[in-house]
């Protein structure tokens, strides 16, 4: 099994990028939830909604391609960019990949 380099960016002012191992096959969303990182996730995790919308800022050609339903939900996601993607969908095929995650405070409450 191939382990590559996660690198996490945070939007939110004070928290420090981190850099975590991520294999072949695995997603943003679940590494970020397995290492305590707060990523919020309304649906779940399968591609339901908005809510886990990240950055790709490196490795954009390491990933799965983007579904038409995954282009849908970031079209409803806050402030969404070029680089958007769904942390749940983020899933490494092969090579290192950097993200940024928006700052979440902007949905705690709701």
């Amino acid at each position: 099994m191939s382990i590559f380099k996660l690198k996490i960016n945070f939007e939110e002012a004070g928290k420090t990028p981190v850099e975590l191992p991520i294999a072949a096959g695995e997603d943003v969303l679940d590494i970020c939830l397995d290492n305590g990182i707060e990523l919020q996730h309304n649906c779940g995790g399968v591609c339901g909604c908005s809510t886990c919308h990240i950055y790709v800022n490196k490795g954009m050609d390491n990933i799965q391609e983007i579904s038409d339903k995954e282009e849908d939900f970031i079209d409803r996601a806050v402030r969404p960019r070029i680089t958007s993607r769904l942390a749940c969908q983020c899933v490494v095929l092969d090579g290192d990949i950097e993200v940024t995650i928006p700052d979440q405070s902007e949905f705690l409450g709701h």
